[in-house]
């Protein structure tokens, strides 16, 4: 049996929606693409044929990967969730203390990671480094550009 994927609802609501346009926009496109490069005669020779084949192959193994992923999918229930420690879906506040600078991430699953709206993923080193801490505890990181020391100021969900 295949690994259980844990989503917010909203992450699973996503891949919903992309899984729903891959099929009903995307594979009818493909489908038109095909038909029109067959009417154009002889398929031995004929690249855009190819091309809408390959495009077609390429676009079923990603929604047959996106229909396993969702067969997987279970809802992270946040009234679950103890907001002592961080954990995944945590809101943390943190002091970068090289900088002085606050920071806050969202700790989320690799799938629903998003750098630009603070959704880090629970695999990066800086939520490895801040799983199972507490308010007032410091956690030094290891990331590419040396070692970085966080202090937790805020949990939340």
């Amino acid at each position: 049996m295949a690994d259980i994927q844990y989503f917010t609802e909203e992450g699973l609501e996503n891949l919903k929606k992309e899984l729903h346009e891959l099929k009903t926009v995307q594979r009818p496109s493909i489908s038109q693409q095909i038909a029109e490069a067959r009417d154009k005669g002889d398929l031995s020779e004929n690249a855009e044929y190819d091309a809408a084949k390959e495009a077609q192959g390429l676009l079923e193994a990603k929604i047959a990967k996106m229909e396993d992923l969702l067969s997987r999918a279970r809802i992270i229930d946040q009234s679950k969730l103890d907001s002592s420690k961080v954990m995944i879906l945590s809101k943390v506040k943190v002091k970068n203390h090289k900088t002085g600078k606050d920071l806050t991430y969202t700790i989320v699953t690799e799938k629903e990671a998003d750098l630009k709206s603070g959704k880090i993923s629970s695999g990066s080193p800086i939520a490895k480094g801040l799983l199972g801490k507490s308010v007032g505890d410091v956690a030094e990181i290891e990331v590419p550009a040396g070692k970085i020391q966080f202090e937790i100021l805020e949990i939340s969900f």
